[in-house]
């Protein structure tokens, strides 16, 4: 099972801030915490003591705190690969290492005897994961988190995602990738366009966002890069977690009627395995509406992304609800009773034949 996370960089912020910041989340059932300690500038001793202090208070709250840390801050700090104390010290849950070493260096850490969890770097497309796993790594100690993107154009395609992502699943590897929040301000860097992992979600409702990530079934994890993500948006993106089932937003058309709002919002939809390229087809309706009189209006042009439903004219079909993947014409037997915003349709595009959605309105 998966969980949820957020990120606090004590480092450009305060501990009031990061502590409230922490209760809220772990209020609403966020289990995870990243934070980053790439490099130490300033009084080391002052800067750890800080990054000490927010750990263990997250610690209190039952979270669990991961360190991006990279090859030069093992220099910095005098800390040697094979003796994790230090950051047993500080508190930490695991070490991610955003850059890789050989494979063996990464299995021996796994077998360190505080049972810190070493996550690497998911993103780079190397034989990495390959050459940890030919070292016996302790796999309960071993996960991977794809990296975040504050510079705009620069996130991970989908199908470079999938593919940099499927060494690790072959392995049964626990994942996490990052989502960006529109409320959050800061990460830890000075420039950023938002840090996502995925370039399509940078500007995607985090709701969305968390949606998008269920479908395609890569991901356990998803953490909030960006600070501070506020409480409306880590509701939205925990109820999108914890839904049951997909859900689409809907934007519905005024001449909508009663009966076409029920087959859309009352109930469970699937898309039929034996599909159009044309067509997302929910066929169950059909049955449940037959006896329903669905006269025909909004027969206009069919756009990609429009939700319809089959009107009286189209017979045994009548009350089949569909979401068109392409833009066809209408020959006066389909009602076109809402539209799927664009955020909506990448929703859309992940979903997989046979699979349950729900449609909610917007």
């Amino acid at each position: 099972m998966g969980e949820l996370g957020v990120s606090v960089y004590p480092e450009r912020s305060t501990f009031d801030k990061d502590a409230a910041y922490l209760g809220l989340a772990a209020a609403l059932g966020y289990r995870r915490v990243f934070t980053s300690l790439l490099e130490i500038k300033g009084d080391k001793d002052a800067v750890l003591a800080g990054f000490k202090r927010v750990i263990t208070h997250a610690n209190q709250l039952g979270l669990k705190v991961m360190v991006d840390i990279n090859p030069g801050l093992f220099k910095q700090l005098g800390v040697s690969y094979d003796d994790l104390a230090f950051f047993h010290a500080l508190g930490a849950w695991g070490i991610r290492l955003d850059v890789g070493f050989n494979g063996m260096v990464e299995a021996a850490m796994t077998r360190n005897p505080y049972n810190l969890k070493i996550e690497v770097n998911m993103s780079q497309g190397t034989p990495l994961i390959d050459n940890i796993m030919a070292f016996s790594p302790n796999r309960a100690n071993l996960l991977g988190s794809h990296n975040f993107y504050p510079h705009r154009f620069a996130g991970l395609g989908v199908d470079y995602f999938k593919q940099a992502s499927a060494p690790f699943l072959k392995y049964r590897i626990h994942t996490a990738a990052f989502l960006n929040a529109h409320s959050a301000t800061f990460g830890p860097w000075p420039t950023q366009d938002g840090l996502p992992t995925l370039e399509a979600h940078r500007t995607m409702p985090l709701a969305s966002q968390v949606m998008h990530h269920r479908l395609l079934g890569v991901a356990d994890d998803l953490i909030i890069a960006n600070a501070y993500a506020d409480e409306a948006e880590l509701k939205a993106a925990a109820a999108a977690f914890n839904q049951p089932y997909p859900q689409l937003a809907v934007t519905t058309r005024p001449g909508i009627l009663p009966v076409e709002r029920a087959i859309l919002f009352e109930g469970q939809h699937s898309y039929r395995g034996d599909h159009s390229e044309y067509l997302l087809r929910s066929a169950a309706s059909r049955a449940a509406y037959q006896a329903s009189a669905i006269p025909a209006h909004d027969t206009t042009a069919i756009h990609r992304g429009d939700v319809l439903i089959d009107n009286g004219g189209y017979g045994q079909y009548k009350g089949e609800a569909e979401i068109a993947l392409q833009d066809m014409p209408n020959d006066g037997r389909v009602n076109v009773v809402g539209h799927l915003a664009d955020d909506q349709q990448v929703l859309m595009n992940a979903l997989k034949p046979w699979s349950d959605f729900r449609f909610t309105a917007r």
